[in-house]
């Protein structure tokens, strides 16, 4: 899936969560959104690669899910970088979550275009 059309998605996927999570995850509005998804998509491209190779031998050992965290933590360092009262997080386990939630959201896209002959590349 292309660049622009991952970030249009995750922004609506962060307006969206923040909708069902409204005390627990802020967003202010869909500027910011369309912000907080660009700044991800940076922070994957420039950060996530080291964090993933330093945590390679926990990453073995859990099988994988400290992946999980790490996606966690991506999402706290994008609200650091937007700024906390745009974008926030009650918790680093509120992190988590959304970051499930949207990597499940994404696979779930992913394939339908995948699947539908869409091929916007």
């Amino acid at each position: 899936m292309g660049f622009w059309k991952r970030i249009l998605i995750n922004t609506v996927l962060f307006i969206a969560i923040a909708g069902f999570f409204q005390s627990s995850f802020h967003v202010a509005n869909v500027w910011i959104a369309l912000l907080a998804s660009f700044v991800l998509a940076i922070l994957n491209a420039a950060v996530k690669p080291v964090l993933v190779l330093l945590s390679l031998p926990i990453t073995l050992i859990t099988l994988g899910l400290f992946s999980i965290v790490i996606n966690g933590f991506m999402l706290q360092m994008t609200s650091y970088v937007v700024g906390k009262a745009n974008f926030g997080f009650s918790s680093f386990g509120m992190a988590v979550l959304v970051s499930i939630l949207m990597s499940l959201a994404n696979v779930i896209v992913s394939n339908f275009f995948a699947n539908s002959g869409v091929n916007g590349d």
